[in-house]
């Protein structure tokens, strides 16, 4: 891997807890890495780690006060705010946390930090009761779904004596997910699926009986979260429409989150984006029947049956694979035996451009895993055969199938 650091402006945010030591090696190994780092220290910082410290580490001026301006010509946050390509908090403590989320701006740090439009990782480490805490959880959850993503602290023995998860990460680790991030960001902009429009689906719909049931499937969404990933990985402007699933969607600013609740709700979302898309890969389980008619009102239990009538949802694959011209359609075929039989038969129906097969039936290739064992055909037959795996394989060697067939260009 290139040294995806090199000339890379990093703003460093160090907050008042014991692990701030360890960010005078983080300060130094990115230093050392060609990033330029500019260290934010918290007043309670300060007292665990001196600026003269980190300055000397990172050759930069440190951080700490919003109002010692030092350039008639600058406003010191502003100016950090509008260059850094990333902005990393570690130790990030359950204040600065708590801060973050609600938008509080009362010194250096979380002034720039609500200025910044640069990605934010933030690295927490506090007390394992601290970091179990309802309130630091829900505040984390809130900043997930801002875009901010989180370098998960480590378990062991803690400086206030306990033991468990709250360790700030080594400073190694710490280092190699900046890399992996910056290098992905970067390959994007070039990847193979630069300037492509892909369109994925996930999750399972819900057909409504009454307020309060539904009729649905064991998809988790998972599958399609990873193939997002993956598009967004290799340079795709991504759209994502999201059914029910067990987990949130892929927390990437970069990717369009659209919600869809039924199968008529899928349809019209993707109906509605076919004209513009290049790729769309179809990998959410959408039920093929609805009830005829949804109660207004909670059905009360009488008698010993309750008949239901179902009616055909639109078929979106069908629909779409009868009206595309330049997009190329990927569907899934999840059975429980005779998996290339029918999925074969649904390429071919379905006017589709790839399938993938799996059986649900098999031990790590069901609903919920974080495996797969997939099987990929066109309409000449088998392209590619892949055993378990993790499905963020699965959608990276689908997603780099999809990239060659659209360009032509052998990868």
């Amino acid at each position: 891997m290139l040294n995806s650091l090199k000339g890379k402006r990093i703003i460093l945010g160090i907050t008042g807890g014991i692990a701030a030591y360890k960010a005078a090696a983080l300060t130094s190994k990115l230093t050392q890495k060609g990033a330029e780092v500019h260290v934010i220290m918290t007043a309670s910082a300060k007292q665990f780690i001196t600026e003269l410290t980190l300055q000397s580490l990172s050759k930069q001026r440190v951080y700490s006060d919003t109002f010692q301006e030092r350039d008639p010509e600058a406003i010191a946050h502003i100016d950090l705010a509008d260059t850094a390509d990333l902005v990393l908090i570690a130790p990030a403590t359950a204040n600065i946390i708590g801060k973050m989320a609600h938008g509080i701006a009362d010194d250096m740090l979380t002034s720039t930090l609500l200025a910044v439009t640069a990605p934010v990782m933030v690295a927490p480490a506090m007390n394992v009761h601290m970091y179990q805490h309802p309130a630091v959880i829900s505040n984390m959850k809130i900043l997930a779904e801002r875009g901010i993503q989180f370098i998960e602290p480590g378990e062991g023995l803690l400086a206030c004596g306990y033991v468990g998860k709250g360790r700030l990460e080594e400073p190694e680790t710490i280092v190699r997910v900046v890399e992996n991030y910056l290098a992905q960001r970067d390959s994007t902009a070039s990847g193979p699926l630069k300037g492509k429009k892909v369109m994925v689906t996930a999750g399972g719909t819900i057909e409504r009986i009454d307020p309060v049931r539904y009729i649905s499937n064991d998809s988790s969404g998972k599958m399609g979260f990873a193939v997002a990933r993956a598009a967004r990985a290799l340079g795709a402007e991504v759209t994502l429409v999201v059914a029910r699933t067990d987990e949130a969607p892929p927390q990437d600013p970069a990717i369009e989150i659209v919600r869809a609740s039924s199968a008529q709700d899928m349809y019209e979302a993707v109906s509605g984006r076919w004209s513009d898309c290049d790729i769309l890969v179809k990998a959410a389980a959408v039920a093929d029947y609805r009830p005829k008619e949804s109660a207004g009102s909670k059905i009360k239990k009488s008698g010993d049956t309750l008949t239901l009538e179902l009616v055909k949802t639109t078929d979106i694959l069908e629909t779409l694979g009868r009206s595309k011209n330049k997009q190329f359609l990927i569907g899934f075929a999840a059975e429980t035996g005779n998996a290339e039989v029918y999925a074969k038969d649904k390429l071919v129906r379905k006017n589709l451009d790839l399938i993938v097969a799996n059986d649900v039936a098999v031990e790590g290739a069901g609903f919920g895993t974080d495996t797969n064992i997939v099987s990929i055909y066109d309409a000449g037959g088998l392209v590619l055969d892949l055993p378990l795996v993790s499905k963020d394989e699965v959608a990276r060697r689908l997603m780099l199938l999809a990239a060659e067939r659209t360009s032509g260009a052998a990868l």
